[in-house]
């Protein structure tokens, strides 16, 4: 038996294991089965904290639905990052992930604010294709070409701007988007449009998990598009299916504030072999 933690951020939800004491192995396998909505528990991603190497508090592995394990996820961090706070009794703790060491801190109210680093803008690191401007490119999707931008925030998104967000066929263009032979790694897809000075709306399809009420990446790369095109000063509410996150590119540095909450919704314990069996 596995003890887990389900959690979620505004509704992006998660199977979080602790095995920064005792070994959990976990492939790509048995995470679908664990994501699994109607054999399984039942997630968009499926997480596992383990001992970091590095003097972090903990190495956070990331699990899409689909089975591939990703570089990062900012509505995970604020999760993983709330129990570390709790256990440890510190204000802020240090998540290494593959995409990234993220310094987290307590926000108070039932926030956390998770420090994503500095966004990449450069083709090779997000990675495309070929050698592409990122600030603005055509895309063709759905029979229309759209004005794409593409940014790295430890993992890979292609952010498009529309009149308006809410009128996307999301589930029809998303996986045309994340398979586009311009993105050999796959992506992450958002649409969004500005509401009205520092507020942006969002809707997002995540890469291996599809359609989610929310996204912290995915929210730190649209400000940081946003931005970069002149459609946004550098902090702005960006408002998702599940709620608000309140993200910030600061001056100083360039690193992207990602501000949100962190849920618990229950506690369990599961048996991979039962599971393995009814699959």
């Amino acid at each position: 038996m596995a003890a887990f933690y389900k959690m979620h951020g505004l509704g992006n939800d998660f199977v979080v294991f602790d095995a920064r004491e005792r070994g959990f192995a976990l492939d790509e396998a048995a995470a679908r089965l664990i994501a699994d909505r109607r054999r399984g528990i039942g997630c968009d991603q499926v997480i596992v904290m383990e001992r970091a190497k590095s003097g972090a508090d903990a190495f956070m592995r990331i699990f899409n639905a689909d089975g591939d394990e990703v570089e990062s996820c900012g509505n995970a961090a604020r999760c993983v990052a709330q129990l570390l706070i709790a256990d440890k009794d510190q204000d802020g703790v240090r998540i290494d992930t593959r995409g990234g060491p993220l310094s987290c801190r307590d926000g108070g109210g039932g926030l956390i604010t998770v420090d994503m680093g500095p966004p990449r803008f450069g083709w090779r690191d997000i990675p495309l294709s070929r050698e592409t401007e990122t600030a603005a490119f055509p895309l063709r999707a759905g029979g229309k070409e759209w004005i794409a931008a593409a940014v790295s925030v430890g993992n890979p998104h292609c952010v498009i701007f529309t009149e308006n967000a809410e009128q996307v066929a999301l589930a029809e263009l998303g996986p045309q988007v994340e398979h586009h032979e311009l993105f050999p790694a796959r992506i992450n897809v958002e649409f969004a449009h500005v509401i009205a000075p520092g507020r942006l709306r969002m809707r997002v399809w995540e890469r291996g998990a599809g359609i989610t009420q929310a996204c912290g990446t995915g929210a730190c790369a649209t400000l940081a598009a946003a931005h970069r095109r002149g459609l946004s000063p550098r902090a702005a509410d960006v408002v998702l299916d599940g709620g608000v996150l309140n993200i910030e590119r600061r001056a100083v540095d360039d690193h992207i504030l990602m501000t949100g909450p962190a849920s618990l919704a229950f506690t369990g314990d599961v048996d991979l072999t039962v599971l393995e069996s009814r699959a």
